[in-house]
């Protein structure tokens, strides 16, 4: 039989755990063994660097808190070694960093992740990583607009000077 206090410890991790996939828009699980301590600390500065909270934590404590907290769809990848990084912000930045890390370290395995309520298998998370960040995507939608106007723009002055031209 366990402890009283140890079991009490674990419960107030399990609703700590549960808590932050609550207050979270996506997270990702990985696989992580195999990697450099010198490798895992450039990821979690990177992760840090972006707001995201990543963190190694027992598998039953996870499954625990995925069930308190309506991802029970991810409990299935739940064995071996599991680290989860979560974000309260951003919905793909967690998976961009560590897809694009699972592609420079063949050890490195995305397991899935979520977004709200979606689930994501490995390959969902990988698809995911792609998507550019918001920034870009915001940059890219201003260039795509900015340039039919600048168009208009001319052409209209143009017609303008031709107008000026026939009147003078």
């Amino acid at each position: 039989m366990p402890n009283a206090n140890v079991l009490s410890a674990k419960k107030a991790k399990v609703a700590e755990i549960s808590e932050m996939l609550k207050n979270s828009k996506a997270g990702v699980l990985v696989s992580y063994s195999g990697i450099t301590v010198e490798d895992d600390t450039k990821l979690r500065k990177e992760l840090r660097e972006a707001g995201i909270k990543y963190t190694v934590e027992k598998n039953t404590l996870l499954r625990f808190a995925m069930q308190d907290s309506g991802y029970d769809a991810l409990t299935d990848v739940l064995s071996g070694t599991t680290a989860i990084a979560v974000s309260a912000d951003d919905e793909t930045a967690a998976a961009r960093i560590l897809g694009k890390y699972a592609e420079e370290h063949e050890n490195f395995k995305l397991k899935a992740g979520f977004i709200d309520s979606d689930i994501y298998d490995a390959d969902g998370v990988m698809a995911l990583s792609k998507i550019p960040s918001r920034e870009v995507l915001l940059a890219q939608l201003v260039g795509s607009l900015q340039g039919p106007m600048q168009k208009l723009a001319a052409t209209l002055q143009a017609l303008a000077d031709k107008q000026e031209g026939e009147a003078a």
